[in-house]
């Protein structure tokens, strides 16, 4: 088993480049499955979740060529299968996206129900909802989602929560509905954006992404296009909070800094200064913190997946702190292991109560998550000793390379195999 391995307290100076973001990455490939065509898709992450999808489309038929680490060519012309229920779908959360795509292509999909991180009760009911208002037939049977529309016609949806998955599904379906889709009380995050502009790019009609009313005008097909994929606003925001926690001095660049606006203010707040530019922020911290409360929202708020990072940094701010999570109802399943790095607190139903401690100490810890491993990587530059983290498959479901980025910028951190 594969351990990360970090001597903590060093300081972080220099500059950490932004891969592409992965919670668009996961949507715009099976976006690309939908096009008669050729597609090239520039500024790839290098993560597990990429190549589990990958893995998945070829099984349906899709020629997949790496032009490099981070291009990605995907020639759909020839997919003839709408059964995706391989083991790499049930690998990852969102390929249930490929509900709404190969259902948009086919008029039909099966679709093993999705695995990925386990925080809580993920279900996918909204989804369905949509495809159904649009004339699909749902049935669930044996792990496996079972679409069919004898033609797929534009629906007014009104969804009763903001959900990111739900609005992307629905508005991979509804590119090849006939007639016009309306998608009410649709969620914002930046990712759902450049999903709608790779649409776009392909020959979609979408309009409204980035609000809550997202319109799609039907259209019979889409083609091939060249897009580069916006950067991760979380992997952005997780070097932010890592270089607050470990201090020092660092740079985050190739971003967009109006994405990390709620995470700027919130350690701004705390004490670090934020400096920014056209497309980078700069944080430097003084490894002094004062206490803070946070509430996870969707977007323009401040984001579910940064939360587990933050109550990390939180963990050794002056006072007490509260973190309440409103997306998920148990994301705090991490607690525990940042316990045994030193660190005080308690869990009241979705919020953390947090007491600051002066230092944290290295320990054998274990990744729950994608985003809880992060926190532990957070918890361990700043932590005094050696922390080893465990689980690490998670981590790298989400983040390019995190170990090296994080020795660039003077981080004492390697991947051993544990015996």
């Amino acid at each position: 088993m594969e351990q990360l391995v970090i001597t903590g307290q060093k300081k972080l100076f220099g500059e950490v480049p932004i891969s592409g973001a992965k919670n668009a990455v996961v949507a715009i490939i099976p976006a690309a499955i939908m096009a008669n065509g050729i597609s090239i898709i520039e500024n790839l992450p290098c993560i597990e979740d990429v190549t589990c999808l990958v893995n998945t489309i070829k099984a349906l038929g899709a020629e997949c060529q790496f032009l490099d680490d981070n291009k990605l060519k995907i020639d759909s012309t020839n997919i003839k299968s709408y059964i995706a229920t391989d083991d790499s779908v049930k690998k990852i959360r969102a390929s249930y996206y490929l509900m709404g795509a190969l259902l948009g292509r086919f008029k039909r999909a099966e679709v093993a129900m999705p695995g990925g991180c386990n925080f809580g009760s993920r279900p996918i009911d909204l989804h369905l909802k949509g495809f159904e208002a649009m004339g699909a037939q749902v049935k669930q049977e044996y792990g496996i989602v079972k679409l069919y529309a004898e033609k797929l016609r534009g629906a007014h949806i009104y969804l009763d929560q903001a959900s990111v998955g739900a609005t992307i599904n629905i508005m991979l379906a509804a590119v090849y509905a006939e007639g016009s889709t309306i998608i009410e009380n649709a969620a914002k995050e930046p990712h759902i954006v450049d999903t709608a502009n790779f649409l776009n790019m392909l020959g979609a009609k979408v309009k409204g992404a980035g609000t809550d009313v997202i319109k799609i005008k039907g259209v019979k097909e889409l083609r091939g296009a060249e897009y580069m994929i916006i950067p991760d606003q979380i992997e952005a925001g997780t070097y932010m909070i890592a270089a607050a926690a470990a201090g020092g001095d660092v740079t985050v660049k190739n971003i967009i800094p109006k994405h990390m606006d709620s995470l700027s203010a919130k350690l701004d707040e705390i004490g670090c200064i934020i400096e920014e530019g056209d497309d980078f922020i700069r944080v430097i911290s003084t490894g002094s913190f004062r206490s803070a409360n946070v509430k996870t929202m969707a977007y323009p708020g401040f984001p579910t997946d940064l939360q587990p990072q933050m109550t990390a940094l939180l963990c050794i701010a002056d006072g007490t702190s509260t973190l309440t999570e409103n997306v998920w109802e148990n994301r705090f399943q991490y607690v525990n292991e940042l316990r045994r790095l030193g660190c005080s607190l308690t869990v009241e139903g979705r919020a953390a109560i947090i007491k600051g401690v002066s230092q944290l100490s290295g320990a054998e810890v274990n990744a729950t998550d994608l985003r809880a491993g992060a926190a532990l990587i957070v918890a361990g530059l700043c932590a005094k000793g050696v922390t080893r983290i465990g689980n690490v498959k998670y981590i790298d479901r989400g983040y390019e390379k995190i170990e090296y980025k994080l020795k660039a910028i003077g981080a004492d951190i390697k991947r051993v195999i544990k015996e």
